[in-house]
């Protein structure tokens, strides 16, 4: 049965899912990547599609902006339509100096300023991390393309206009590699409900050196995080 936010019908997702922020990045990879897409929910233009990629079953859904809208859509899919695995591709802002444009990081862990994970871990700290077999398999799907990948902890940010910019000198104290909105809920969601989960993003922008990919770098970096995204899940099978 549809959900307040999804209307597709039973069966209609595959049980992995790829989800950018964009809608529109939604519909761009469907129609660019996967095989026979067909749209299977719209409401409030949050697109999804499934279809099939080299053979392999795969439906590519967006979440919008930030922990809030991404928890609805991913506690959705895992409990009203049996998604198992969730990968998010997705943009983010560096803050770690040796981190350049364009770079692909992945997401061992997500620090957040939010606190849902916190409401739902009884006011404790809960530490957000990707599932390990999804992280290994995007890493080595990477060798096999030979293409350079960091992995480490990212922040998943409640604001994007953030008044405190000395916590970006922090984030590179410890470590942090990049700045994005999401990651931090998806692994939440996904350890609460039993799913697996998985966050891949190009370095859009580096935030301390105000550096910016311009629109035709976005489009063919963004493509290669996609093609490891979609290439690991086959290492799945």
């Amino acid at each position: 049965m549809a959900t307040p936010h999804i209307s597709a019908a039973p069966g209609d997702f595959a049980e992995t899912v790829l989800m950018p922020g964009d809608p529109l990045r939604a519909k761009f990879i469907a129609e660019t990547f996967l095989t026979d897409a067909k749209c299977i929910t719209e409401v409030r233009n949050m697109f999804g599609y499934t279809g099939t990629y080299q053979g392999c079953r795969i439906s590519v859904m967006g979440s919008g902006m930030g922990i809030p809208s991404m928890s609805i859509y991913a506690k959705e899919l895992i409990t009203d339509y049996n998604v198992k695995k969730i990968i998010r591709v997705g943009s983010c802002g560096a803050v770690d100096d040796s981190i350049k444009l364009q770079d692909i990081i992945i997401g061992m862990g997500a620090s957040t300023d939010s606190k849902v994970n916190r409401i739902r871990f009884n006011d404790y700290d809960f530490a957000a991390i990707a599932d390990y077999q999804l992280l290994a398999n995007a890493v080595t799907a990477a060798q096999q393309k030979q293409l350079p990948v960091r992995v480490g902890n990212v922040f998943s940010s409640d604001l994007f206009y953030t008044p405190d910019q000395q916590l970006f000198e922090l984030m590179a104290k410890y470590q942090v590699l990049a700045v994005e909105m999401e990651a931090a809920g998806l692994y939440g969601v996904a350890a609460e409900y039993g799913a697996h989960a998985l966050a891949i993003f190009t370095v859009s922008d580096h935030i301390t050196r105000n550096e910016k990919l311009s629109a035709e770098e976005r489009q063919t970096s963004f493509k290669q995080m996609i093609e490891l995204a979609l290439d690991s899940i086959l290492l799945d099978k």
